[in-house]
């Protein structure tokens, strides 16, 4: 099993894990935009992950994963050194990158991830890369320095305030409009909520834009239909038409209440993994 070996294990914020993770076949292939499905041991779910990096040199590929559902939360007690049992890939479309001019590239929490291999392409293809990058909170911040490195210009804003701008990704969007720049292009990545809203934005300001999407996968060939979604009226899936999307004609309500059909057993999930874990190493009699 040294093939999926971790060869590195970070903690990026609270809850956020980056890994390194030796896949060469996957790291030679890989292009910007494509994702790998991953399952941590024999009995795990198959969680489809954006490959956020790659080292060819080595052949490791760079994932980040939120500790949220129970298998996220049983991968994040893999260390340095540890395996996980499958890693397949590359799958889905890569980024059509082209030279548009000014782009803007739109992240939502996490989406910072999947966005990082697409702006480094887009600023490698002659772009003018401007960036946005939301969060609920400064603890829940990540890729700034790394977002900053590619854009020419970065505007950092938190829910809550405590880092960067209070407000939301939107509001960013609209001042920086109103300032009288013109963006040719717009990436959005994040919440489904928050994609559904900045996707409307940039509708209302005529900017083009692709929404990269992340639905409820099984087995990311086409075959299974569980990550079908809605894109001007007609069904795509995301694992071999996407993952990116016009943004302006995906079906963000029906996207959200699909992806929202397990929450009540991936809580019960949850508590039960909880519950199990908190009784490892007690003794017999102990309270």
């Amino acid at each position: 099993m040294s093939e999926f070996k971790i060869h590195e294990c970070n903690l990026l914020a609270e809850n956020i894990h980056e890994y390194w993770v030796e896949a060469p076949l996957i790291a030679v292939k890989h292009h910007a935009g494509q994702f790998v499905i991953v399952r941590s041991h024999d009995h795990g779910e198959r969680i489809p992950l954006t490959v956020v990096g790659t080292d060819k040199e080595r052949g490791l590929i760079r994932l980040i994963v939120q500790a949220a559902g129970k298998s996220t939360i049983e991968m994040a007690e893999l260390k340095a050194g540890d395996h996980f049992i499958d890693v397949v890939g590359p799958l889905g479309m890569a980024t059509h990158i082209h030279n548009w001019g000014t782009m803007i590239a739109i992240a939502g929490g996490l989406g910072a991830a999947p966005l990082l291999p697409i702006i480094k392409a887009a600023k490698e293809a002659g772009n003018e890369v401007c960036g946005i990058i939301g969060a609920r909170s400064k603890n829940l911040m990540i890729l700034e320095d790394e977002f900053r490195d590619i854009c020419d210009e970065l505007r950092i804003c938190t829910d809550d305030g405590t880092y960067g701008d209070k407000g939301l990704v939107t509001d960013e969007l609209q001042k920086w409009h109103d300032e009288g720049k013109h963006f040719d292009q717009a990436i959005i990545v994040g919440p489904i909520m928050m994609m559904k809203f900045t996707a409307l934005l940039t509708k209302k300001l005529e900017i083009p834009a692709m929404a990269s999407l992340n639905p409820i996968m099984v087995d990311g060939t086409g075959m299974c239909g569980a990550c079908r979604v809605t894109v001007h009226g007609e069904t795509k899936f995301a694992c071999v038409d996407g993952p990116e999307f016009d943004a302006h004609g995906v079906d963000f309500d029906e996207l959200n209440l699909r992806n929202q059909a397990y929450r009540k057993q991936e809580k019960k999930a949850v508590e039960a993994w909880e519950a199990h874990r908190c009784n490892i190493g007690l003794t017999k009699g102990a309270n």
